[in-house]
């Protein structure tokens, strides 16, 4: 047990003060589950909202499975200084016990008369809400396990929201986004193909072009033992980027392997499955490096190439998004379970330049 410190190490190295590093706690526009799931009523995500935007707003949700589709959307009014609950279980609809995806939740703007309860209704408010203080929504979530008397921390990904070009121009809306449509959860880690320094000058924030993650891992070689779910979430294509990443153990071992990503942005990985993992390899990281090329498109079963850096392009506040500019966000972390716990808990991936 004495090696889960590390997990303390890793959440230490999330400078204080880094623009680029995993933001919580804040007030934004928007928020991101990233890993929602229920199996019926006793095992399900639940979701807590607060607003303090000043006033009524309508919060638009719509669920995305692993691959990014658009499965469920809707929308609910809150009064300021409001408090919603938010089950998954309930809020989900018919035969959608088992199927994981994640939840964008987003402030849209406030049609002039409207109350909480006819707020959703008016069209403006399929419209992004601005930046700004107006657009204070913030959120916490959990798995809650009633039969296993557990409730699980689930990490939200808060930071303002921006949003494709489709979207700002009112070609898409709140209610109707695809996989696409969300390019930067500003609470997560972003990348990005700009070369420039004006966005530090011009009021936005400059991205590196690669990062590289910590994924933490504690297993056991047996099932029902140590066992960890790695979940990797992104705002880009994940598919076909076959991360060749070093695994190490807690004896600074490393070991060449592949790290599976087979879904569009969410992924959940076994460490225990992975192929050529040496079986001293129980408890340790896995290094992963990222860069656009990870998380660019594929097309007809072909992982393209990435977008070429171009300079500028790093004022995400500056909407719709600089032409050609493609930045892409990241957030991991590992849900770890152990009989020696008696409770799942759950550990930031860690990340650096």
């Amino acid at each position: 047990m004495k090696k889960l410190a590390i997990a303390a190490v890793a959440a230490a190295s999330l400078t204080a003060g880094v623009a680029n590093a995993y933001t919580a706690g804040t007030f934004s526009n928007g928020v991101v589950i990233p890993n929602v799931i229920h199996n019926g009523a006793t095992d399900t995500t639940v979701v807590g909202l607060v607003n303090r935007s000043g006033g009524v707003v309508p919060v638009n949700w719509t669920f995305f499975d692993e691959d990014s589709t658009h499965v469920r959307d809707g929308c609910f009014g809150m009064t300021n200084n409001d408090y919603e609950p938010f089950v998954w279980s309930t809020q989900s609809g018919l035969g959608m016990e088992g199927r994981r995806g994640y939840l964008v939740m987003a402030l849209g703007q406030t049609a002039g008369g409207t109350t909480a309860a006819t707020v959703c209704g008016a069209a403006a408010a399929r419209t992004p809400q601005a930046v700004g203080a107006t657009a204070r929504l913030s959120a916490n979530a959990f798995q809650v396990m009633t039969t296993a008397k557990d409730v699980v921390y689930l990490p939200v990904i808060d930071g303002n929201l921006f949003f494709s070009a489709g979207v700002v121009a009112g070609t898409r809306n709140l209610r109707t986004l695809t996989g696409d449509d969300v390019v930067i959860a500003s609470g997560a880690v972003t990348i990005d193909n700009g070369t420039d320094a004006a966005g530090a000058t011009a009021g936005g924030v400059n991205y590196p072009a690669t990062q590289t993650f910590a994924l933490r891992y504690f297993i056991d070689n047996a099932t029902g033992g140590n066992d960890t779910s790695i979940v990797v979430w992104s705002s880009g294509d994940q598919r076909l980027s076959n991360p060749t990443v070093f695994m190490y153990n807690d004896a600074q071992l490393d070991a060449s392997v592949n790290l599976p990503l087979t879904k569009r942005e969410l992924n959940l990985v076994n460490p225990e499955t992975i192929v050529g993992r040496p079986s001293t390899h129980l408890d340790g990281f896995i290094e992963w490096t990222v860069s656009t090329s990870t998380f660019a498109p594929v097309v007809g079963g072909t992982k393209q190439a990435a977008a070429a850096a171009i300079a500028g392009g790093t004022t995400p506040e500056l909407s719709p998004l600089t032409a050609n500019y493609q930045p892409y966000s990241v957030f991991t972390y590992s849900v770890i379970s152990s009989p020696a716990f008696g409770a799942v808990q759950t550990l930031l991936g860690a990340h650096h330049n």
